[in-house]
Parts: structure tokens; sequence; C-alpha cells
């Protein structure tokens, strides 16, 4: 029988909403276990911190010395959605090239160097090594959805090297054996699972990357399996079932003391290494009392199966899938079909939602087979928790039929180019998917004349990206969405509730979008700015509107908070949940010298004229970010009580010298600030100006930290927290 390879791409190719429920009663024993990150050497280059954050530091010296000068620098590794291959861009800073991404979910990460898209390095500051891929590194994040992963809490079993001949391949070989702490060389003979990796891997994958000894310490340590041997033999072989019944099994029954009985010997794989536990499965029936694959569907003619002896000679069949980004998805469900057809009996573990063809979803396979081997009993056929049935296949619509992104109503986005990048050499997809949204790079394939890449599934919100064609930023011509203030954008929105705020309301219910054009007499040009008007809006009511006026932030431009902060939405929404005070809201330019100026002599007094808002500071509010926070704080110091309603986002306060501290107390009802996490640039400014405000006496509120980066997901929550406090009672 042909098996062929589906492992994964090439090494420099390659959520778990569940993860918790995936570890099932056993892992209940074992919540409370925190790993230690691995050790290593001084001024690591990727240095996980508290609360699942990376800081990243590669020393130029070092690249140069490895490859040569480079343009650009990346980490990639199984970062991205569904865990799969993803690249973290570094920007040159001094000597180093550096980056701050998360916060990652627990679990192990593999990943690798590579400048200017093909030349790789290794993490010379990073002393973990997987064999089959000599350019990767690992680290491990603790928490306890990683429980089964972390390092078992007191010793357990151990790992052995188990050497023997193979006949098929004409060498001398090696497998790894997992011997429980209960083993006797005399008594007892224990039964034994024989776990195979996948295409392009090695026998050691399993424990390098894959946790094996991991996993089974802490599932024994718990109860959770039962005694026996592991043994993970090498599978790069033209005849596997020759090798596996004619020199790994006699090796490990010469070796070892374990039952000579085919119901106590159990063989899994995953994907290639799946397809050869088939078949031996369906060339061999009885050999195993129990198979299991993952991620693996590629079975070979399935036409002429011994079905009955298979059914008869074999106690647990079980088949494992990742999510539609798993290259095996439709192999698996073609297959079941088929099985179905010819009545083959199996049990199906359900698609795993949170990871695709990856060490996550192996990981978590392993997890649940283990358990259900040598019990005794019927092992339960029930998928695990959060896994869902699978209908049907997987399938995009035809490259060129339809604009991009293509969305499925799951959160399953796929992006594809035109015909004008058929020569390129590398062409990835740049988004807002990482961890709270920062940018996150991922590979493209090649279809015909255009690039592919499904990526997802995404969590309802919304999104930006460009494309990176040869490491220069290009738009996606198929998308016509647009970013005035970036050229290269594209954006696109995943639909739910997470995202419900920032999603279009239905025709005639929201409020109005208008565009106001002044005269700037300190910019000394006429400019534009946005003005929402809220539901009902009525130019002649007797009591003037609220103003709220709101600023962008550096490099963008008046247009910024329409396009890509969504306030529009926003306002809607929020209007129609009766969450929010009726208010006019004007977003100008403030690309200007003096905002002050600008602001109190042309902004304001233009809207005025044009709007019926109120000219009383108790009903005004000034809000921005970064640099728009910026100027925010200066109309704030140099006009204490013209906005009695002032908030920053990702902005520092600055210097407090020469600031009338009473006056800012008497004259503010609120002042409110914002920031992102550690991986917002301003994080730092912000938290420190914190200190001075207190020690200025300047009274504010500290929303706390958003967790996401300097970037419009992080200010789209805080416009959405901030907007409905505004001209409400404060309390105190």
């Amino acid at each position: 029988m042909k098996i062929t390879s589906e492992d994964r791409a090439p090494s420099r190719s390659g959520r778990a909403r569940r993860a918790a429920a995936v570890l099932t009663a056993t892992v209940l024993a074992l919540a409370g276990l925190v790993a230690a990150t691995p050790a290593v050497a001084a001024d690591p280059w990727v240095a996980p911190q508290d609360g699942g954050y990376l800081r990243i530091a590669v020393p130029n010296a070092a690249v140069e010395a490895a490859v040569g000068p480079v343009s650009q620098l990346v980490v990639e590794g199984n970062f991205g959605p569904s865990h799969n291959w993803a690249q973290i861009g570094l920007q040159r800073s001094g000597a180093n090239w550096t980056a701050t991404y998360g916060p990652f979910e627990p679990g192990l990460y593999y990943y690798q160097v590579t400048g200017d898209d093909s030349k790789v390095l290794k993490d010379a500051s990073n002393p973990t090594s997987v064999a089959s891929e000599p350019e990767w590194s690992t680290f491990f994040i603790p928490g306890d959805s990683a429980a089964l992963l972390a390092d078992a809490p007191q010793q357990a079993g151990v790992i052995q090297t188990l050497s023997y001949t193979s006949t098929v391949a004409g060498e001398e070989r090696e497998a790894l054996v997992w011997v429980p702490p209960t083993y006797k060389p005399k008594g007892k003979k224990l039964p034994v699972l024989y776990l195979q990796h996948g295409g392009g891997q090695s026998y050691r994958d399993w424990v390098e990357v894959g946790r094996a000894e991991q996993i089974l310490d802490n599932l024994w340590l718990s109860g959770g399996i039962q005694d026996m041997l592991v043994v993970m033999g090498n599978g790069n072989v033209s005849d596997f079932s020759a090798e596996l019944l004619g020199n790994i099994v006699p090796a490990v029954e010469r070796t070892y003391n374990v039952s000579p009985s085919k119901e106590k010997r159990a063989l899994a794989g995953l994907s290639m290494g799946g397809g050869q536990a088939f078949e031996v499965f369906s060339e061999h029936p009885g050999e195993f009392g129990a198979i299991g694959t993952f991620g693996a569907g590629r079975f070979g003619d399935l036409d002429d199966l011994a079905v009955d002896r298979m059914n008869d000679r074999t106690g647990l069949f079980r088949v494992y899938v990742g999510n539609k980004t798993d290259i095996a998805y439709n192999d698996v469900y073609d297959s079941l079909a088929k099985f179905d057809e010819i009545g083959l009996e199996y049990q199906f573990d359900g698609v795993n939602p949170d990871a695709g063809h990856n060490w996550n979803a192996w990981q978590e396979n392993l997890i649940d087979f283990a358990p259900r081997l040598f019990t005794g009993s019927a092992s339960d056929p029930a998928m695990s928790d959060g896994h869902t049935a699978l209908t049907e296949r997987f399938e995009p619509p035809a490259p060129g039929t339809t604009p991009t992104p293509f969305i499925t109503d799951d959160g399953f986005v796929t992006f594809e180019t035109t015909t004008a990048f058929a020569d390129a050499q590398y062409v990835s997809v740049w988004a807002n998917w990482a961890p709270g949204g920062s940018w996150l790079r991922v590979e493209m394939n090649k279809v015909g004349d255009r690039w592919r890449a499904t990526v997802g599934p995404l969590d309802p919100w919304f999104y930006h990206y460009r494309l990176i064609v040869d490491r220069q930023s290009v738009k996606d011509a198929s998308n016509p969405t647009r970013i005035t203030s970036e050229p290269a954008w594209s954006t696109f929105l995943v639909e739910g509730e997470e995202s419900r705020l920032l999603t279009d309301v239905p025709a005639g219910t929201g409020g109005d979008l208008d565009v106001l054009t002044y005269q700037s007499t300190v910019a000394g040009q006429q400019r534009s700015a946005y003005v929402w008007t809220p539901p009902g809006y009525d130019p002649a009511r007797a009591e003037p509107y609220p103003l709220l006026v709101l600023n962008h932030g550096g490099g963008q431009s008046w247009t910024d908070w329409v396009e890509m902060g969504r306030a529009g939405q926003i306002l809607d929404n929020l209007s129609l949940d009766g969450a929010l005070e009726p208010m006019v809201v004007v977003m100008p330019n403030g690309n200007v010298g003096d905002y002050p100026r600008e602001l109190l002599e042309n902004v304001v007094p233009a809207t005025e004229a044009a709007y019926n808002v109120s000219s009383d500071p108790a009903q005004r509010a000034l809000a921005g970010l970064s640099a728009g926070g910026a100027r925010t704080v200066s109309v704030l110091k140099a006009h204490p009580g013209e906005f009695a309603w002032i908030s920053t986002m990702s902005a520092g306060f600055g210097s407090t010298a020469g600031v009338d501290a009473a006056a800012i107390n008497a004259g503010t009802e609120m002042f409110r600030i914002y920031t992102g996490d550690i991986t917002d640039f301003a994080y730092g400014g912000v938290i420190s100006s914190l200190s001075a405000l207190d020690q200025a006496g300047i009274e504010y509120e500290f929303a706390g930290a958003t967790v996401g980066p300097h970037g419009w997901d992080t200010w789209q929550k805080n416009l959405i927290d901030l907007a409905p406090r505004l001209f409400q009672p404060v309390d105190g």
C-alpha cells in the first residue's frame, strides 16, 4: 500500500479555546502545576515573560555572522491562528532586532529565525534542539490549560534508547522508549503503544516537540493511563509494515518484559505515521488491538479492505483531525464517508476547532488516545469536549472567481492575490491576528498564477492587512476597502457577538456621518473633519448637544477614526443600545504645529457654526490616541477647564512642570487614561505618567492595561469603554 506524506510544509513555511477541556478528568489532578520555563543562556534572544508575553532581541552581529547582512528579520514558528506557522516581524533597534508579542496561550512553541525570507538560523542562545529540524528551538509557556505538557511535579517514567537492526533500511537504528516507574524486567508483562512520527520527521520528534515524555509522565501520575511502554520508532522506510513487524516489535519484545499478546499492542501515528498505522491495520488485522490516526486521511484504496477481520480483531480504531487548516481535513472527510459505506467500525474524535496540522493538535490526540488503551473495557466513543462533527469538505471558491478575502461563517478566511505576482518568489499576508491584535505574517502558497492562504478560525473582530511580495508592501487589489493614511492596507470584518459593536447597523437606524470643511488659520489651508451626529439629531433642539472631539495619532489623518477605528459603527451601536448620551463627535485633522490654537480657534468654532453643540465646557470632551493623546494633554495643560471630559489612549502625560494642577482638577469632571499592554510601546511612558500625576496632585482614573499593542484593536476597545462614560454623573 502506498503511503503519501502529508505532514506539513517545509520548515520555513510550515487559539486553544477549549484547551482545558481536552485534558479531561486526568488534568484536574494536575491543574495546579506550574512548570518553569526552560533555562536559556544569558541574554536569550526569545525570552518568555509573565503572562505569556515574549520579549525578542536578536543581535544583528549574530545574524550577520551566521547568514550575512539582512534587510528583514522574522522569528517564525507555531504562533499563528490554529497554532499554524507564522512570522513575527522584528524591527531593527540599535544592535538588535526586537519585538514584544503576546499574550500567547500556554503550551510548547517551536521556532526559527529567518532573514530575507530564506536565510535561516538557529537561536544560538537557546540550548533546546530538534533533531529533524536543526534550525528549530523551543520554549514552554506554563499554564493550567497546558498542565499535561509541563514537566512532571515528581519523577515518573524515563526515556530510554533502544538500538535495533533494520533489515528494511539495511542499517542500525534507534527508537525511544518511555518506561513507566512500575516496569520490572521480570514479573508483570506490560502492554506497548507504538507511536509513530510524521513525514520529514524523526523518531525523536515525539519527545523533542510532541512533549510525549511530559504527557505520559503526567497522565501516569494522575492515574490517567495504564502501565505501558511507549515505543517511538523510526518510520522513514520504504515498507513500514515490514519494519514494524519484522524489526521494531521483535526488538522491543527481546529487550523488554512486555506482553506477547497482540491485544496488548496499540499503534498510532501522526500524518504520514497515521497512514502507516492504517496500512498495518488493513494489511495485518489483529496484530494490534488498538489503532489511532492523528491528522491522517490518505489511506489508499479502501475498496478491497478485509473489513470483517479488521472489525473482529481490533478493539479500537479512533480517528483524529484538526480544523479546516489541517491539510488532512478533506481526506478524513472522504475516508470517513468510505468507512461508513463499507462498514468499517471506527470512532471519530471530531474536528479539533483550535489546531491545524501541527503538534498542538497531535499532543491533544495523544492525551485523548493513551488513556483509552489497555483498560479492559470498551472505549467511550464520544468526541472530545468542544470538538464538532465533520459534515462537509472545505472548498474555498475556485481561484479568480471571487473578491478576497473569502470568509466562512465560522471565521476561516482565505486570501488570494491576482495574477500580477505570478513571478514572485515569496508572498505573505500580514495582519492584526496575533494575540491582542499585533501584526503577524502568514505565508501564502502558489496556486497556478496566484498565491493563496487560509487562516483561522479568527475571532469576530475588525481586521486590517497588507500583502508582502518579495519584501515589499502591496495592496490587495481584489479588496475594495481602502485606508487613506495607509494605501497598502485593506480591511475585513469577521462577524459575531464579539464584533457586534464594530458592525454596520441596519440602514436608516444609526447616526449620520458628514464631512465638515473648515479654514485652518494655523495650517494656512482648508481642512476637513468627520462629524458624527446621533440618531434623531435635531439641529433646532433647545438644548444643544454635548461635543466630543476625537483625535487621531501620528502619521494618521482625519479619516482614520472612521476608516480604521470604526468610530461610526461603535457610536451607532452604542446609541441603539441606549448606552450613549446623544452627542456630536468631531474627528479633525490634528497634523498641525500648534494644536491648542487649531482646536480652539478653528475646529471648535467651525463645529459650533455648523452643528447644534454646547459651548459649556461641562458639555465638552476631548480625547485622542497616541500623538492625539499628547495633543489632548497639551490642551489640558494650556487651557484647563475648556473641556471637562478628558481621555488619552496610549499616550503619556509628559512633564508636570508648570502645570496648574488645581485648575485642572477644578475644571475636569473626568480624566481617564488608557494604554495597551506591554506590547504597546507607549506602555512604559503611560505607567510612568501615573506616578508623575500622583506627585503633582492631578486627579485621574486609570482604566488598566487593555490587552493589545499600539494599534487599532486597543483603541477601538478604548472608545467602546470611554464613550458611554461621557456626560454622565461622576461618582464622588
